[in-house]
């Protein structure tokens, strides 16, 4: 017999059908996937019992192989900022797949605006503007690249709201353009050579950073905000969310706002860690941030879904990325399974949402 307690007015709470939180069930799909390459990795025989999170060679003071987390992390951090914005988006009901292109314009743009004048003593071969444009403060291009984000978001968010495109067709709209901004903005040329001040956010672990500071403060504004609370409420239900006085139009372009600055940011860190831009920067990078968030368990219909969960999310999509190099697998086999695993994200949210909807 289930065990059940009273509450007020003579309600029920069956303790039975409590459910656990969904991001502990992704932390222990996150455990399983490590189990899972740590296992590989002793069983086959040319892996030479090398394991892929653990120091067995006693290289590092700790019990774990710090240079390979370091890469883990790394390598999804820049795709993790994204994610956040990606987030917000479906959470509302939503879609972007305009991001990875605001990416490779955004980088381009900032860039030209990070640019030192002097190359060991010579001209900059790269320059993109004459000496006004050269050894700028580092806010300069950081601001410019933020309002190429800004202005990408409003579009999408005002053709979204006010013109009732479907979310797919106006951010596909966006992808197109801005990856073609991108390649008109240096004639498809490499733009490099920033400033040490520019350079210096995206050196050393400073990505990561980023990701945190940014996961930590997009946590906190989904969870106890009224941003937060609409956000949710318009996923929900877009109707009731009208009805009961939300601005429904107006929040969406704020979400899409919020989600084209962060890609622009994301492209401020790529071209700086990287020390160039080019037009083909955040290339697919809308699908792998839709990956992440999806496998963290934000519904694609909208209105569940949680920062954490995405962190996670992006955890798990590091991990096998990695993994499958810790196994020593040609880099098209991994194309190969990230296509895989954006397609089994979304059969894992439809089969989500139809056993919610048994529940109900």
């Amino acid at each position: 017999m289930a065990e059940t307690s009273h509450g007020t007015g003579g309600l029920t709470f069956d303790k039975s059908k409590r459910a656990w939180p969904n991001e502990l069930n992704i932390f222990i799909a996150l455990i399983l996937i490590i189990c899972i390459f740590e296992a590989l990795g002793q069983l086959l025989p040319y892996m030479n019992g090398q394991s892929l999170l653990f120091d067995t060679k006693g290289r590092f003071d700790s019990i774990f192989n710090e240079a390979r987390i370091k890469i883990i992390i790394l390598q999804v951090s820049i795709i993790g900022i994204i994610a956040l914005g990606v987030t917000q988006v479906i959470i509302a009901g939503g879609i972007d797949l305009s991001s990875g292109s605001i990416v490779g314009a955004s980088a381009m743009i900032a860039m030209s605006f990070a640019q030192t004048e002097l190359v060991n003593g010579n001209p900059n071969p790269k320059a993109i503007f004459g000496p006004w444009a050269m050894d700028l403060p580092a806010i300069i291009p950081v601001i410019v690249g933020l309002l190429c984000g800004m202005l990408a978001g409003i579009i999408n968010g005002v053709l979204i709201a006010y013109t009732r495109i479907p979310p797919f067709i106006a951010t596909l709209g966006m992808m197109v353009s801005a990856r073609g901004v991108a390649k008109w903005w240096s004639r498809g040329n490499p733009i490099s050579f920033p400033t040490e001040d520019y350079a210096w956010i995206g050196s050393g672990m400073m990505p990561v950073i980023w990701f945190v500071l940014l996961a930590v403060l997009f946590h906190i504004i989904l969870r106890y905000t009224v941003y937060g609370k609409h956000t949710y409420a318009i996923g929900s239900n877009e109707d009731a969310a009208r009805m009961s006085g939300i601005k429904v139009a107006r929040h969406k372009v704020l979400v899409y706002t919020i989600a084209g600055m962060l890609a622009s940011f994301a492209a401020i860190i790529l071209s700086a860690k990287n020390l160039t831009a080019q037009s083909g920067m955040g290339l697919v990078y809308e699908l792998d941030a839709i990956a992440m968030a999806v496998i963290g368990g934000v519904s694609l219909a909208g209105g569940r879904g949680s920062i954490i969960g995405t962190c996670l999310g992006m955890l798990i999509f590091g991990v096998i990325i990695s993994g499958f190099t810790y196994l020593k697998l040609d880099a098209f086999y991994q194309e190969m399974v990230k296509g895989f695993i954006i397609v089994a994200a979304v059969v894992l949210d439809q089969w989500r949402q139809k056993k919610a909807a048994a529940k109900t």
